[in-house]
């Protein structure tokens, strides 16, 4: 014999329990009869309910001094004392400090004359768990993605993850140890962002905006988010203008311009630092912000960046933006995008920036941790499947604006490390296919004390001559198919034999252009000093010169010119455009030098 189901639900009693509104009220002197009345009202009327079914549960808290604070849900009404004054602050901020003092008294009692409370609405939710610096939330069902939260404790955290259970996981700027299950959370309405302002050149600060050199607060007051939209195509002009690194090599033969976005790749310890900080050094006088962004790297290391910047005086128009190995991997994920806001800052101000990402192999790395963390799916070396838009979102933001917007520009030279030089791997091949090209440092070449190790037959600009002074691209000649020739040349003439007279000289020709490649570190060549450099290659007078003295050579014609034809230096340097008078004149000044 069957028994006969009770249906399912709720009984009447438990249904009406469940319609009815729970308000908690927190204070330190519990309101008067008048004021529950009040609060009734209000809520009734603001959450559509009978005033009957309003429930209070009233709660001591001394930290509330004067007022109440109310919580509806996941809704809080900040009506204590401190909430007005806060309100009352937020309504002096448009006073600027310019402000003669004659007339801050009027406009204060201008303002306190038309202020009105609001009704003090914020949302709250609860910390459900905390491990690893990941803090699952309960509540705040609005909360947007890359939102901003505080904890009580005045932790901050960021949402990276929103699940349809009504739970959000909420990635740390801070320590978790202060954070405990049940502990309130409350919606900031703002998406991370970072305090910015003119006076940012010359400072060391982590991608919170907090200074890390020990010379005082910033004093910024505008509030910039760090993550922005791109600029679209009708917002941008084409890369014709080159932005100059000081390096011959890269100058020469991957020429970089302003709005560009070129990847320095390589194994650990080949120079990719190096190469980067040369480009900072070289944008001296030339009204280039520079700003460095160092992800995870060792403090030291920073701080030696730091401190070859301020030895040769490129600290004054460079910004470095950093979080070491010892931050979480919370500041290490928004690092790129807060040293990103800073260029793009000054860009939109007209200026002219270059950004240096080292590295965003470990940038990667932060986020993957972040998302298993997040019990997110793990793809490809366990990377989630959206790591590829982690940094097309942040190097689509370089760009030259069009003059409409201010003709500003961010060129952008983000560093990945290779592990054995395997170029394929997923991260590399990820930002090669984003950037406009790359310069691949070899571990080969270093070793053999080629350095910048540049392989010339795996790097590429795909911006190119287009990026050149006229002067420049006139200049290079043959030399990159020179390059190419005599590595092939040197593989085959190993085996031995006989060689004819052209081979030997093209040999010779490309040892001489390699030992011309070579640069010591921290010392950007001037255009006139390439330029000379690369006329006087492709008469072939380094050629003459036996392979170990080129260097000296070099050094002691370029010293030559400077001394005797100053002039013929200053028109390379500021025409910029290359004649047959000009090379027959630079070629005459070659032949007068006696070494």
């Amino acid at each position: 014999m069957k028994t006969k189901q009770e249906p399912l639900g709720f009984t009447p009693e438990e249904e009406a329990e469940k319609q009815r509104l729970r308000v908690e009220i927190d204070c330190v002197t519990p309101p008067d009869g008048a004021q529950l009345e009040k609060i009734r009202a209000f809520m009734a009327e603001r959450y559509e309910v009978p005033p009957e079914d309003v429930d209070f549960h009233i709660k001591r808290d001394p930290s509330v001094v004067s007022g109440f604070k109310i919580f509806a849900g996941d809704d809080n009404y900040d009506w204590s004392a401190l909430g007005r004054i806060r309100q009352l602050r937020r309504s002096f901020q448009s006073l600027r400090p310019e402000t003669g003092h004659d007339k801050i008294i009027s406009l204060l009692r201008e303002d306190i004359a038309s202020f009105s409370l609001d009704s003090g609405f914020q949302q709250v939710g609860f910390v459900q768990s905390v491990s690893d610096g990941i803090v699952r939330i309960t509540g705040l069902n609005e909360l947007e993605y890359g939102e901003i939260v505080l904890f009580e404790c005045g932790v901050k955290g960021m949402a990276l993850d929103i699940l349809s259970d009504g739970t959000s996981g909420i990635v740390l700027f801070g320590n978790d140890s202060e954070i405990f299950q049940g502990m309130k959370v409350l919606r900031t309405g703002r998406t991370a962002g970072i305090p910015i302002s003119g006076k940012l050149p010359g400072r060391i600060i982590d991608p919170l905006g907090r200074p890390l050199d020990g010379k005082g607060e910033l004093e910024a007051k505008q509030y910039f988010p760090i993550e922005r939209p791109a600029p679209g195509i009708l917002d941008r002009e084409p890369v014709s203008q080159p932005l100059e690194t000081g390096v011959l090599s890269v100058d020469a033969l991957f020429p970089i311009g302003r709005g560009q976005r070129e990847l320095i790749i390589g194994d650990r310890q080949t120079g990719k630092t190096t190469l980067a900080v040369d480009a900072i050094l070289n944008q001296k006088d030339k009204g280039v912000i520079c700003v460095y962004v160092a992800i995870g790297q060792r403090a030291g290391a920073v701080a030696k960046v730091a401190d070859i910047l301020h030895k040769h005086g490129a600290d004054e128009y460079t910004v470095i933006v950093s979080s070491t190995a010892s931050d979480p991997a919370p500041l290490q994920y928004i690092a790129p995008y807060a040293g990103c806001a800073v260029a793009e800052y000054f860009m939109l101000r007209g200026r002219d920036t270059l950004i240096v990402y080292d590295d965003l192999s470990r940038h990667a790395v932060a986020y993957r941790t972040l998302s298993l963390l997040l019990e997110r799916s793990p793809g490809r070396e366990a990377y989630p499947g959206d790591v590829f838009y982690l940094h097309s979102r942040l190097l689509e933001r370089s760009a030259h604006l069009s003059d409409k917007l201010g003709g500003g520009s961010m060129t952008a030279l983000p560093i990945v490390e290779t592990q054995a030089g395997d170029v394929s791997a997923y991260i590399p091949t990820n930002i090669i296919s984003i950037t406009d090209g790359q310069i691949f440092l070899e571990s080969e070449l270093f070793y053999a004390g080629q350095r910048p190790a540049i392989n010339i037959g795996l790097s590429v600009s795909r911006v190119g001559g287009a990026a050149q002074f006229d002067v420049m691209k006139k200049s290079v000649g043959s030399v990159r198919l020179d390059l190419a020739q005599y590595r092939e040349m040197k593989v085959f003439s190993q085996f031995g034999g006989d060689l004819d007279a052209s081979t030997e000289q093209r040999l010779r020709h490309g040892a001489a252009l390699m030992q011309l490649l070579r640069q010591d570190k921290h010392t950007p060549m001037t255009l006139h000093e390439q330029v000379i450099t690369l006329i006087c290659a492709d008469a072939g007078i380094f050629t003459q010169v036996p392979e170990k003295e080129v260097k000296a050579y070099q050094t002691a014609l370029l010293a030559h010119f400077e001394n005797n034809h100053p002039a013929l230096c200053v028109r390379i340097d500021h025409g910029k455009t290359m004649s047959d008078k000009l090379r027959e004149k630079i070629l005459e000044g070659a032949k007068q030098f006696q070494f």
